[in-house]
């Protein structure tokens, strides 16, 4: 178990930030990983937050049992599948900043089309199946690596400006697919080592509060609200990611 306090300064704030995106805000889960990388290695902290989203991942499912886009899944999951055998192949080859610069690229440019036209563009109704297989594989891949993959989900999804409560169901669902498939790749890798496994039932607690504060706020802000602020969370993440990706 990591028992430096520095550590525990950057994990428990990244647990009940993740609590609070598995609660209905996804985009700020990818606060996590980065805000660990600065006291411990990102691979060591993605191992740690696993079996922490997991856990989560419960409560949060059956928060929004059924609520979910059962269409938009279908497309969206093939292809993270996909992503995922692709980062498990090729983790050793992973540069992280690189990573990181691609998640943060997507989400400053995503944020930025939003401004300049998706906010008064009408919903699209009928995404294209061969977008979303490919934005499902990026965000296998970036889950996978940095448990980063909201931008691509984020991309396809938004912009059909589905009810909060969809929205925030099937990410849910989504993210939770993901994670369970993640056991496999990340065992083989040594990445669930007994240590980063106490460590992660110790953080443990916090999940359950991060999770219940981010399905109040859900429910309590209007769909307008909602899409600002996720739209808002997704930008300041980008640029944070960026900066970290060019070692600034």
């Amino acid at each position: 178990m990591i028992s430096d306090p520095l550590f525990y300064l950057a994990a428990i704030p990244a647990v009940l930030i993740t609590g609070v995106s598995k609660g209905g805000f996804g985009g700020i889960a990818l606060l996590a990983v980065p805000l660990l990388a600065l006291v411990i290695s990102p691979v060591q902290a993605a191992g740690i937050m696993l079996p922490i989203l997991l856990a989560m991942d419960v409560s949060s499912v059956l928060a929004y049992r059924n609520q979910w886009d059962k269409k938009n899944l279908l497309i969206l999951l093939p292809g993270a599948i996909v992503g995922i055998i692709i980062g498990g192949l090729t983790a050793q080859l992973v540069n992280d900043d690189w990573i990181r610069l691609i998640v943060g690229t997507i989400a400053v440019l995503f944020t930025i089309h939003w401004l300049l036209r998706g906010r008064t563009a009408t919903a699209v109704k009928n995404p294209s199946p061969t977008i979303g297989k490919i934005l499902g594989t990026i965000a296998g891949y970036t889950s996978f690596v940095a448990h980063a993959g909201a931008p691509a989900f984020q991309f396809f999804m938004l912009p059909q400006k589905l009810d909060r409560t969809v929205y925030a169901a099937t990410a849910v669902f989504f993210f939770a697919v993901m994670n369970v498939l993640k056991l496999i790749p990340y065992a083989f890798l040594g990445m669930l080592s007994s240590a980063n496994l106490v460590t992660s039932l110790v953080l443990l607690p916090l999940a359950p509060i991060g999770v219940a504060i981010g399905v109040w706020l859900n429910r309590t802000l209007s769909n307008e609200a909602f899409y600002r602020v996720m739209y808002g969370i997704i930008f300041i993440v980008g640029l944070r990611l960026c900066w970290q990706g060019l070692g600034l």
